[in-house]
């Protein structure tokens, strides 16, 4: 069985993502206002200074009305940020008509631009289709530049100076715009195939681990039903012993009264064993519809494990088997278990290390039956995955959940060697108290 797929580790983004909502910051429209007063600050902030100083308000010909204006419309600007996701559009719209309103305030050549119309372009390329967004994108570039050029031929600058004009006048601007209209759009576009891609790669990767959860559920729900058909022929074989054992208590109880009490005896303790199995036999039927012509073959135990071997090695692999301990005389259900594990361990090393040798200890002692199956590292090319989609990878899955089944304890990994070791250890009778069957 291959283990689950672990969720990939949190980003840097996703954790600023967190304490943005500690802070109380969840949801685009309280973001985006967040963003837009730190940005309105942070503009004016800059500005200010720098065109209310004696010195460069005197160089630029600009008069304190005119200047207050101006620092009000790109606060204004700024704040209008608060709408860059929920209406990019608008606001890519609105930030332009006020960064034209700044120009007519300003003279010609101290114009004031703040980060309102690169921010907007940009969320509009992130946010809208990319044929939209270059649209918007160029009608405002194109808009823009020619309000300015178009003030500049018919208005003075505020310095005296001899505007530039001509070709000269229409490459700065030009320049101008894709800087700060064409810049901002491929980046949004950028990022929102970006996000697009590491969109799809989430879904991928939750349909990769939900199919996987499917196969390993169908897998278990597999193994569950041959349990269910297994137990169920270890109940009939504890019935028929019953039907025998009664019919002797009948012909001796007037008989032999004290063999009559014994052979009762054994027939309460059969009938014991026989509940606590019918118990395992509901705790495995969890689903219904499990059927099939699997349960016809007599039910296999430790005693077919030469046999089992024996295959094992026909199909090319060196196998060796070891007995240790006295067998005592472990339940059905315990020998089943025990036989099921060391097949499937089998199947498991001849599927992922071929060629390598296999070595199957089964030890008995103190009341429970330990099976170990170690195999060594795969010789030469690994096998090219094949089979039925489906039917193989989650065999450690039905060992396992066998394993819990009889209130055994199940291991499996790697050795020192690269080899693989499954080891399994159920007590000859797994009773109530050791936790299986679970109803």
């Amino acid at each position: 069985m291959h283990p689950h797929p672990e969720p990939p580790p949190r980003t840097a983004v996703e954790r600023f993502d967190d304490r943005l909502t500690a802070l109380g910051l969840a949801g685009p429209r309280r973001r985006d206002a967040a963003l837009a007063v730190l940005v309105a600050a942070g503009t004016l902030a800059v500005l200010a200074p720098v065109v209310t100083a004696p010195g460069p308000a005197a160089q630029l010909g600009l008069e304190p009305g005119p200047t207050a204006w101006a620092l009000g419309l790109v606060t204004v600007q700024n704040l209008l940020l608060a709408l860059r996701r929920t209406a990019p559009g608008v606001c890519l719209g609105l930030t332009v008509a006020l960064q034209l309103a700044i120009a007519v305030v300003l003279p010609v050549g101290a114009a004031v631009r703040g980060p309102a119309t690169a921010i907007a372009a940009g969320t509009c390329g992130s946010r809208l289709p990319a044929r939209r967004a270059g649209v918007l994108v160029g009608v405002a570039a194109v808009v823009d530049t020619a309000v300015v050029l178009t003030g500049t031929a018919v208005r003075p600058s505020g310095s005296g100076d001899v505007p530039l004009g001509g070709v000269g006048e229409v490459v700065v601007q030009v320049l101008s715009a894709v800087l700060v209209y064409g810049g901002p759009l491929l980046l949004g576009v950028y990022l929102r195939t970006r996000r697009r891609y590491a969109e799809l790669d989430r879904l991928h990767t939750a349909g990769v681990v939900a199919a996987h959860r499917e196969r390993a559920d169908a897998a278990v729900a597999r193994e569950r039903a041959r349990m269910a058909r297994e137990l169920h022929d270890v109940a009939a074989h504890h019935l028929s012993a019953m039907v025998v054992q009664a019919a002797v208590v009948e012909r001796l109880v007037e008989r032999d009264p004290a063999e009559a009490r014994r052979t009762a005896s054994r027939l309460r303790e059969q009938g014991r064993r026989t509940l606590h199995d019918l118990r395992l036999v509901v705790g495995a039927l969890r689903e219904p519809g499990a059927g099939g012509a699997e349960g016809e073959s007599p039910v296999p135990g430790l005693a077919e494990l030469d046999a089992l071997v024996e295959q094992a090695r026909e199909l090319g692999g060196p196998v060796e088997l070891t007995r240790r301990g006295d067998p005592g005389e472990a339940s059905p259900v315990a020998d089943v278990t025990c036989h099921r594990v060391v097949q499937e361990a089998l199947a498991n090393a001849r599927e992922h290390a071929p060629g390598a040798p296999v070595r199957v200890t089964v030890t008995h002692g103190e009341g429970r039956v330990a099976v170990e199956v170690v195999n060594g590292p795969a010789r030469g090319t690994p096998p090219v995955p094949g089979g039925v989609p489906g039917t193989r990878g989650f065999g450690l899955a039905g060992m396992r959940e066998r394993a819990q089944l009889v209130g055994g304890t199940f291991e499996a990994g790697r050795t020192g060697d690269d080899g693989w070791r499954v080891r399994l250890v159920v007590p000859h009778d797994p009773g109530p108290e050791t936790g299986g069957g679970r109803a």
